[in-house]
């Protein structure tokens, strides 16, 4: 029923977007002469705005074409390798790397926003690695005759892409994949597995939300996980080729994380209209670019949302030492030669400080060589993996690590 009423309520805002965006370009048409007069630019940035916030959104492109590398451009190929229901794998590659330059696979989250959301860190690992990208598929276009996909079957995931590209692979887990990206990690180096990774950079992950629990964190303590069941997880629609698999809606996340930050979004709302009514088509570019990207959502398969939830925010299962992962108590005392950097921002609001840090005092028989912290100061949640921050302040930290662990094969640990 909730599905349903949203999509109502899609279509008809739908229908309003487009009038409105008629209505827009013909106020801006430069044969109309009410847009000379202050009311028709005023009137014209008003309809563009609400356009912009109410149409429909599909999957975007990563649509890198191109990178400069010490002041050479060169084009970027990108390519599926690996193709399964619930994700394929994507590789970005370019003729300005060497022939031995380190590969890096990015685990994007699977959270209600596609693999896309990632770009900007795609982009600038470019400049150093061959890069490798999880690209998570909208719940409700995947069949139920695909089977169903949770916390197990995440792990699987990674553990099948890492083996794809091959040892000597890097990892690095943005946000909530931190968890499953650890519990991989350790799983491989208990059964040393010869494409373990050799090493393992957790972003803003929720290791342990029992430390600096925030607002998010919270809301999944307060309430018991039957209450999410209930309230949070629908039925797709039978207009979608998942038709009848249960999810939990992207759209409901987005308005989770908008309700968040509700004045701020308001704010770059209205500094998007100032710039449409001044003329500074740039400006207002800039803001429509990044909501183009933070309004397209897709969903979650109800178990993998609902065992997270229980999981990694109600029972902290992992850092317990209670996950489980196909029958399997998961021995982070298996991460033995995979190296650790934690990366957290001093402003985020989504992980708090100390829960991806975590992670370091977790894997015992790890040397402490092996293991690195960096708080990035005045960043926010999306500031760890995106813009000027993570370009010139994070991303060079993790250059220097992956240099520092780019050896040779790793060998079976007795």
């Amino acid at each position: 029923m909730l599905y349903n009423a949203y999509e109502l309520q899609r279509t008809m805002l739908n229908g309003a977007a487009a009038w409105a965006s008629v209505g827009a370009e013909m106020l801006t048409n430069p044969a109309m002469p009410m847009g000379y007069f202050g009311f028709g630019p005023i009137m014209a940035s008003a309809l563009d705005v609400f356009a912009h916030a109410t149409m429909a959104r599909g999957k975007p492109d990563f649509d890198i074409e191109e990178i400069e590398v010490d002041g050479k451009k060169h084009s970027v190929t990108e390519s599926i390798i690996l193709h399964r229901p619930f994700g394929n794998l994507v590789r970005f590659d370019h003729d300005g790397l060497p022939a031995n330059a380190p590969k890096l696979l990015i685990v994007a989250p699977m959270s209600g926003h596609f693999a896309t959301l990632l770009r900007g860190t795609v982009t600038r690992m470019l400049q150093s690695c061959e890069v490798y990208i999880t690209d998570w598929a909208d719940a409700k276009i995947v069949p139920t005759a695909s089977g169903r996909f949770d916390l197990d079957d995440y792990i699987d995931y990674l553990i099948d892409f890492l083996r794809h590209i091959g040892p000597g692979t890097h990892m690095l887990a943005v946000c909530q994949p931190s968890v499953p990206a650890f519990a991989a990690a350790a799983v491989m180096g208990k059964h040393e597995d010869p494409c373990r990774p050799a090493t393992l950079t957790m972003m803003g992950g929720p290791i342990d939300t029992r430390e600096a629990p925030t607002s998010v964190n919270d809301v999944a303590m307060n309430q018991p996980l039957s209450w999410f069941e209930n309230n949070v997880i629908a039925t797709v629609p039978l207009t979608y080729p998942g038709a009848g698999r249960r999810v939990y809606p992207g759209f409901l996340q987005l308005a989770g994380f908008m309700a968040m930050n509700l004045g701020n979004h308001m704010i770059s709302h209205y500094g998007m209209f100032k710039h449409l009514v001044e003329g500074d088509e740039d400006g207002a570019a800039a803001t429509k670019a990044f909501y183009d990207e933070y309004r397209s959502v897709c969903d979650l398969t109800a178990e993998f949302y609902l065992q997270t939830v229980e999981h990694v925010f109600q029972r902290h299962s992992l850092p317990k030492g209670e996950f489980v992962h196909r029958g399997e108590v998961i021995d982070l005392a298996g991460i033995r030669d995979t190296a650790l950097l934690a990366v957290e921002g001093e402003k985020d609001d989504i992980s708090g400080i100390g829960q991806t840090r975590a992670a370091l005092h977790l894997a015992p028989k790890l040397p402490d060589e092996q293991k690195k912290y960096f708080l990035a100061e005045g960043v926010g949640h999306y500031g760890i993996f995106n813009g000027s921050k993570w370009r010139n302040l994070i991303a060079p930290v993790l250059e220097d690590w992956i240099r520092q662990h780019q050896k040779k094969p790793l060998k079976i640990v007795a």
